[in-house]
């Protein structure tokens, strides 16, 4: 039987984190247990930009922002177990570990403390309460998004995306880009519950109609969708007769939120919160289980995995003051702040070219904006500079950053062994002029890349004509 000081379930963002801490705190001996083929977690297939900007203060990418923890991770020789499913924790002293891999079967650790960083996970088409069958074509958004920029596969090409969150907008987005028509994000709620730089750069980028106080009331087809029904919904959420509309397509993607993954949790015998769906923790982030730590998503879902990965540093800290020094009293329960999800009311039937969501900074105000004859701007509903200076901007010369993958040869051997990855994330290295978007994945799509790949890497000199790179953001 193996024996370390701490264990740590989850090589994510917030895994990671908690172990760089610890170990800075003095406790050496740490193993961190993975399921995946590599560390990283979740931000592996988040492959968008936005993230780091508290953490680093710049923008990242998702793989990116786990590069530079993995890399911290391995300088530190802090182990991981990868492909180790962990099916059962004892806590206690010690906390008991077991876990399962296809090397070594069925095994168990012996840990002096364990922190519980598995994430979260989406919620299941049960949860929207839609009639049909069953037919293939319908995805979760996380699952089409892993299947999009890890595997490489598209799941259909003719699309209609059911919630606004993030995920659902960004993946509206991203199918986009790799070709697929995108007829329709319905959102049941009267507001949107993504960001609001997403509806900008995710739907009005591309014309993608936002259809609020909306739901799918049935799904056509048998073996494959077909088609779905959209109707208008009253002020109970009940769909409103007569407002029905048949939208041909072959894929369903249904974002529907996320909730922390805490089957481990409660089989540890962790005491759960019914609000924030997580193990309820005090202070020191330590469970009602003696021994055992809970940080990050699987905590409650975040909004940032900026904060992610601080509350991790606190889990990684407490938790080795617990190792190094022994148990304290546990003392009161901590409730999370979980900040109030924003909501975004829309206008019925704007107009996206003249009517701007200002992402200069988070108020997001509505401005109105149309350029006169003279060469002269009006320019309304903005509350500072910020808004007026993204909105000439917008009317003239718009810019974005464009992030995609390019695709890895087939059947390559590195250092004797087969290569498994399908492709490496990307971005532009700057922001291209809006316009340029669809040259610029017509070359990024074209392309392929041999290994070995290093993030920075230039892999497209000059896309689209515009002289700004195309840069790797994943190791290959």
């Amino acid at each position: 039987m193996r024996k370390v000081d701490l264990a740590i379930i989850g090589g994510g963002p917030a895994g990671m984190a908690a172990a760089l801490s610890a170990y800075n705190e003095g406790v050496k001996d740490i193993l961190i247990l993975e399921r995946d083929k590599e560390p990283g977690g979740i931000l592996n297939q988040c492959i968008h930009n936005g993230f780091g900007l508290h953490t680093f203060k710049e923008e990242l990418t998702g793989p990116e922002y786990a590069v530079r923890y993995v890399e911290k991770v391995q300088e530190n020789g802090i182990p991981s177990m990868l492909n180790t499913m962990v099916v059962d924790i004892q806590g206690g002293c010690p906390c008991m570990v077991t876990a399962m891999n296809r090397e070594m079967g069925i095994f168990q650790i012996e840990a002096g403390a364990v922190i519980l960083a598995m994430g979260c996970r989406e919620r299941a088409r049960g949860a929207m309460n839609i009639p049909g069958s069953r037919p293939a074509g319908i995805y979760s958004a996380g699952t089409a998004q892993r299947y999009v920029n890890i595997e490489g596969r598209m799941p259909g090409r003719e699309v209609v995306v059911l919630g606004s969150g993030d995920i659902g907008l960004i993946m509206a987005r991203r199918m986009t880009l790799q070709g697929a028509k995108v007829k329709l994000v319905a959102e049941i709620m009267p507001y949107s519950g993504g960001l609001k730089r997403n509806i900008v750069q995710c739907l009005d980028d591309f014309g993608i109609p936002l259809k609020l106080s909306h739901t799918v009331t049935q799904i056509h087809g048998r073996d494959r969708v077909e088609g779905v029904t959209v109707a208008k919904v009253d002020e109970n959420r009940n769909p409103i007769p007569g407002t029905e509309e048949r939208i041909d397509c072959d894929t369903l993607l249904l974002s529907c939120g996320l909730i922390p993954e805490n089957e481990l949790s409660k089989g540890a015998g962790a005491k759960m919160d019914d609000m924030t769906m997580g193990p309820v923790v005090n202070a020191r982030l330590e469970t009602t289980v003696r021994g055992i730590f809970a940080c990050g998503n699987v905590l409650h879902v975040h909004d940032l995995v900026d904060n992610v990965s601080k509350e991790a540093a606190d889990a990684g800290r407490f938790a080795a003051d617990y190792v190094l020094n022994g148990e304290k009293d546990w003392g009161e329960a901590l409730r999370p702040k979980i900040p109030e999800k924003t909501k975004y009311a829309l206008p019925e039937g704007r107009d996206a070219g003249k009517e701007l969501i200002c992402i200069g900074c988070p108020v997001g105000c509505l401005i109105t904006a149309k350029k006169n004859e003279d060469g002269s701007f009006a320019i309304t509903g903005n509350t500072c500079k910020k808004g007026e200076a993204y909105a000439v901007n917008e009317l003239t010369a718009p810019v974005r950053t464009v992030t995609s993958i390019i695709r890895v040869k087939e059947e390559l051997e590195v250092d004797g062994k087969r290569l498994t990855a399908r492709t490496v994330p990307v971005k532009t290295a700057s922001e291209i002029p809006k316009e340029k978007i669809g040259e610029c994945m017509a070359q990024i799509r074209a392309a392929s890349v041999c290994p070995p790949v290093r993030v920075g890497d230039v892999l497209i000199e000059n896309v689209a004509g515009t002289s700004i790179a195309v840069i790797a953001t994943g190791n290959l």
